[in-house]
């Protein structure tokens, strides 16, 4: 076993995610693969191995608990965080990657063939011109701008009863303070990730009355 697969298992296992072998395998795939393009694309910032175990994939992993629904998009995805986690790991759930960067959407494509994810649709496209025939049920954001602009741009995305799901660091009280009132927070996870040392919150969003 690499040691890269090694610390990936046992980051799994300590943050309670019991993934497939098969699973674990296409992570390490996915991380080699945002190694290799991120030396001429510039994907990410981050570019040691471990920590990208654990500010990618157990990171992304977090709100897998909060997913709602089977119709998930991930917009503003970047090298595809938190959607192909998620989408390696919810084979059941359908996810669309959505990015305006053509860069970043073809290393997605790639992505997406070598680890033969038949769950995943990769979109280039501005949030606010993706006009889609099926809405979704959860629309997730991680280093999106911020939550008013994300729900403002989006909102026509969101099958009713669907949930906004916005990965933040820090409690952002600011900006839930600033979300209108057409919007209901439903709740606000603080998610705790072993052997990370930083703050993460999950604010779960609705379009009008809360769901259920």
């Amino acid at each position: 076993m690499s040691e890269i697969k090694k610390f990936l298992h046992e980051s799994l296992i300590a943050n309670q995610h019991i993934l497939s072998a098969d699973m674990e395998d296409k992570m390490v795939v996915y991380l080699e693969l945002l190694q290799q393009w991120n030396r001429v694309y510039n994907l990410t910032a981050i570019r040691d191995m471990k920590e990208s175990v654990m500010l990618h994939i157990i990171d992304s992993l977090s709100i897998r608990p909060f997913l709602h629904g089977t119709r998930c998009i991930d917009i503003g995805t970047g090298a595809g965080l938190p959607g192909i986690p998620l989408a390696i790991t919810c084979p059941d759930k359908q996810f669309v990657l959505l990015d305006s960067n053509s860069k970043k959407t073809r290393f997605l494509s790639q992505a997406m063939y070598e680890l033969q994810l038949k769950n995943v649709e990769v979109v280039h496209a501005r949030c606010e011109d993706f006009k889609p025939v099926d809405k979704f049920n959860s629309i997730l954001s991680r280093a999106f701008a911020s939550i008013q602009v994300m729900l403002d741009t989006t909102q026509h995305l969101l099958a009713e009863q669907g949930q906004f799901l916005a990965m933040k660091g820090v409690y952002p009280d600011a900006e839930i303070q600033a979300i209108s009132t057409k919007f209901h927070v439903t709740a606000v996870h603080k998610l705790t990730i072993k052997n990370l040392d930083v703050e993460r919150h999950l604010v779960c969003i609705t379009q009008g009355a809360s769901i259920g």
